[in-house]
Parts: C-alpha cells; sequence; structure tokens
C-alpha cells in the first residue's frame, strides 16, 4: 500500500481488527520511509446481480422477491419458515456462483422451482401455474404428470438411506392433508 503522505509504496501493517460485524478488515499501517500512520479498510466488493425481467426491464435482484414467491407457493402447507429462508439462501448462493453481471429472470425462476421440487409438490405446482403462466387444464395437468413421473424415478431408482429420506419427508406431508 502506498504511502498517502510520501507516496513511499513500502509500507507494514502494525495492527489488524475486523470491524462492521466481520464484513471488513481494518489495518493500521505505517510507512517505513517518512514512519506516519495511516488507517486502510479491507473488504469484498460486492458487484449487484441485475435481473433482465421478461419485458426487457432490469432491476437488482431482491432476495426478499424470491422469499414472498416461496412463502405464497408454500401457504397453508407444513414447511417450516427456517427452510424457506435455507432455500432462498441457496438459491441466492446458487446465482452468486454464476459470476453473471446479468441474468434472465427465468434462470431464477428455474432455481425456485427445482429447490421446491424437492421441498413440497403442492408449493412446487403452485409457483409453476405463476411462473409458466400455465393458461389451460392441459398444460397444468402436463405439469403435475412430469413431477409425478420424476417421483416415481426417484422412488424405483434409490434404495437404502437415501430413498427412504425422500419419501419419509413426503409421507409426513400425506399425514398432516389427511
Amino acid at each position: 500500500m502506498k504511502c498517502p503522505y510520501c507516496d513511499n509504496p513500502d509500507t507494514k501493517v502494525v495492527d489488524s481488527r475486523p470491524t462492521d460485524e466481520g464484513q471488513a478488515i481494518r489495518r493500521r499501517r505505517e510507512c517505513e520511509d517518512c514512519g506516519r500512520r495511516f488507517t486502510t479498510y479491507e473488504k469484498i466488493e460486492e458487484i449487484p446481480l441485475i435481473v433482465v425481467k421478461k419485458d426487457g426491464r432490469r432491476q437488482v435482484f431482491d432476495r426478499n422477491k424470491v422469499r414472498s414467491g416461496i412463502i405464497r407457493a408454500c401457504e397453508k402447507r407444513p414447511v417450516p419458515m427456517g427452510e424457506i429462508e435455507k432455500i432462498v439462501t441457496e438459491i441466492e448462493k446458487g446465482l452468486s456462483n454464476l459470476m453473471l453481471k446479468e441474468m434472465d429472470s427465468t434462470i431464477i425462476g428455474e432455481y425456485v422451482m427445482e429447490q421446491l421440487k424437492d421441498l413440497d409438490d403442492v408449493a412446487y405446482v403452485r409457483f409453476a401455474s405463476v411462473y409458466r403462466q400455465f393458461t389451460d387444464a392441459e398444460s397444468f395437468r402436463s405439469e403435475v404428470e412430469k413431477l409425478l413421473d420424476g417421483a416415481k424415478k426417484r422412488r424405483r431408482g434409490g434404495s437404502g438411506a437415501g430413498a427412504g429420506g425422500a419419501g419419509g419427508s413426503r409421507s409426513k406431508g400425506e399425514a398432516t392433508d389427511k
């Protein structure tokens, strides 16, 4: 780090400590030439993710919108809020890992649907019906059939702890519906 007083490129760190609840590091530095001290802050550069809507509008990604859509899909379902928060965080991390500055809203919708498919079938179909804008009963039926075919494949394809775990969470939801 260059000294702000004498422009010497050689400075040493004499003290470092976290600040802003661990979101930044405060460093006290000392110039090896003039001996003066100064403070620098180091923090992660956050690049906002821009979402391109279907009509071409652009807006900053908002995890609250994702959360509210999932909450709406899970309404009156046995899905704890902690699970919803976990899904929202997983979606946000997954999108962030794509390392894109801009992305279509359809990518986000697909991420949400993939998470809901594993969480709750009814919530998945609810979200899909809005997201995919079903116009008739046939498109709705087609989506439900895809969901059922996927569930059959998961049940047939696995045995032991993996298949039992998925089946166990489904039967818990079924028991509450009866």
